[in-house]
């Protein structure tokens, strides 16, 4: 018996069926059909939106930045399971960040000291390093196509790429304005290719990214990302705040490699 036809039953055996049938008898008028799509268009000041966050991005050497987030898993029922998280960004370009994510019952840190990518694991106390590239978005590229390592949200570290980031847009509009976290925002949406998604621009002199929501559009079970990102980005960093130093018992691991 289908989930359908058991649901049918019970309605049936609870005596719904007979006021389903009369109240048939009075069947409202079919809601109005949405009307179809526009065509996909991309409007300039959207893009401009994203250039102006952008070398506003590029002009902050230093930032910390905290991210709320929760986001969707397609488990073994096909259905969309959510997740949170919060991760803790600590960057100073153009060669150096702390990350901190917790996520459930435990902790990953990754560090990049220009040299050394290191992954640790608060939890087990292992850690493993890599050779790093000499920039931040150069290592970003590095380890993943080197070790498939990604970092929560790692486009925070290619928004500034302004123009080229642009180019893989198929669709970009104004939603309208808006408030995150009670801060005035103007929200916008955007298409790429296998991906839907919006972002919540801060009004005003300081264009910082608020909110930010994916959607893998070609997935039919449609997983959704979303943070919500508090920014400062006057943070005092101090020497160690971007060295590894290895806690008493923890245990060094080699990380395999891509083929």
């Amino acid at each position: 018996m289908s989930r359908f036809q058991s649901l049918k039953a019970i309605l049936v055996g609870a005596g719904v069926a007979a006021v389903l049938a009369a109240g048939a008898s009075h069947a409202q008028p079919a809601p109005p059909k949405r009307p179809p799509p526009l065509a996909p268009t991309i409007e300039p000041g959207a893009v401009q939106a994203l250039a102006r966050m952008s070398a506003f991005l590029r002009s902050n050497q230093a930032f910390q930045v905290t991210s709320t987030a929760l986001r969707d898993e397609v488990d073994a029922y096909g259905q969309n399971v959510t997740f949170g998280d919060n991760t803790t960004y600590r960057v100073r370009a153009p060669n150096a960040f702390a990350i901190e994510l917790s996520e459930g019952t435990g902790t990953r840190d990754y560090v990049y000291d220009g040299k050394t990518v290191t992954v640790y694991d608060p939890k087990t106390g292992f850690y493993a390093q890599v050779a790093a590239a000499p920039t931040i978005r150069q290592t970003l590229d590095l380890v993943e196509a080197k070790y498939g390592l990604t970092v929560p949200l790692d486009d925070l570290f290619h928004w500034d790429q302004g123009d080229d980031y642009a180019k893989k847009l198929t669709s970009a509009h104004f939603v309208g304005k808006a408030k995150v976290a009670g801060q005035d925002a103007d929200q916008y949406a955007f298409r790429q290719r296998g991906v839907d998604w919006q972002i919540w621009i801060a009004a005003g002199a300081r264009p910082l990214p608020l909110r930010v929501t994916i959607v893998a559009s070609q997935d039919p079970a449609r997983p959704r990302f979303q943070a919500d990102l508090a920014w400062d980005t006057d943070p005092r960093f101090t020497a160690e705040t971007f060295v590894f130093t290895p806690p008493p018992g923890a245990r060094s691991i080699p990380i395999a490699s891509n083929p």
